[in-house]
């Protein structure tokens, strides 16, 4: 089968390798999807720049959508030739979505409704887990105001969505001009430039100087900035998948007086009782239709070097997706 895969850490010109790897056989309780797409995320390009290699390669990416082609022992018979998306294609495991096959445990795969092409289908194992297990963190959000932080990325715009059905008022981050535009587009009802506007203060005003409800937050280097400046009320929610820093100073005292609730979570990680939730909220979303998916740059497989360093960028809209 055609595949990518690198055998050590380092830049995606210089790692990344594509050719022929063999089509791999489901052992027990295991499915094998020929995949469609591939979504790349961005830690997907961070694992194959810093994650210890420790297996002979790695193919990388954890998302991607197609359909069943065989069954291991155990698997139901109906299950064969069922339209699938993917989630932890890659985590924990050497061999991930970046090919034309990919093995997986059965419940790994999961049924992608009619309505929804294959693009979106990779879109959804970690951006839309992502965007449901962090509202559901968010609690109650009925009325309430809520900050999005990275409103216009792939994630930022599935939550913006999500928050916008359960009630909320969202603000919402976003610097370049396009993402501003995505960020509305999905809803965002005021919008902050991070890159202009003085946020905190922007935040207070917007909000009769009480500070938002919740912050749902990607980039916990700089929210943190934001709480220590007022931006969460007291007894607020701040909900955390991300950081561009791993060692974050946090004002202790705001954050101790104002009683303030910090939950972080991995997406890799759910709880089977919350993937299911999310699973099953996403199937019940789909089915009906109820998601803008955001899908961006598109690449033949050969082409992913292209893919990683376009995800490095940081200046794609949506998703990249490669095309197999």
């Amino acid at each position: 089968m055609k595949a990518a895969w690198y055998a050590a850490n380092g830049e995606a010109r210089d790692v990344l390798q594509v050719g022929e790897l063999p089509t791999p056989t489901p052992g027990p309780g295991e499915v094998r999807v020929r995949l469609k797409t591939s979504g790349v995320n961005p830690s997907d390009v961070k694992s194959r720049r810093a994650r210890p290699v420790t297996d002979p390669l790695i193919v990388p990416h954890s998302d991607g959508a197609g359909w069943i082609d065989a069954l291991g022992a155990g698997v139901p018979a109906a299950r064969l030739n069922e339209r699938v998306w993917l989630w932890n294609g890659q985590w924990q495991r050497a061999l991930g979505t970046a090919s034309e096959w990919i093995v997986v445990p059965a419940a790994q795969a999961v049924h992608l409704p009619d309505n929804t092409d294959f693009a979106a289908g990779a879109c959804l194992g970690i951006p839309a887990l992502t965007a449901l297990q962090a509202v559901h963190l968010a609690g109650d959000l009925k009325g309430k105001n809520v900050l999005v932080t990275g409103a216009g990325s792939a994630v930022g715009h599935y939550i913006v969505q999500l928050a916008k059905m359960r009630g909320a008022r969202v603000l919402g981050t976003a610097g370049a001009p396009d993402k501003q535009a995505h960020a509305l587009s999905a809803g965002v009802d005021v919008l902050l430039n991070y890159k202009a506007d003085p946020v905190a203060e922007r935040i207070k005003a917007e909000t009769q100087g009480q500070g938002v409800d919740a912050i749902i937050d990607m980039d916990l280097s700089t929210t943190s900035q934001y709480v220590a400046a007022g931006a969460l009320k007291a007894h607020g929610v701040w909900v955390c998948y991300g950081s561009n820093a791993l060692e974050v100073p946090l004002a202790f005292r705001t954050c101790l007086y104002a009683s303030i609730d910090l939950r972080f979570f991995l997406v890799y990680d759910l709880k089977p009782a919350d993937r299911a939730r999310c699973q099953q909220e996403l199937q019940d979303l789909l089915s009906g239709q109820r998601l803008q998916h955001s899908i961006g740059p598109r690449f033949p497989l050969q082409d992913i070097v292209k893919a990683h360093e376009a995800v490095e960028g940081g200046r794609v809209v949506g998703n990249v997706v490669i095309d197999l």
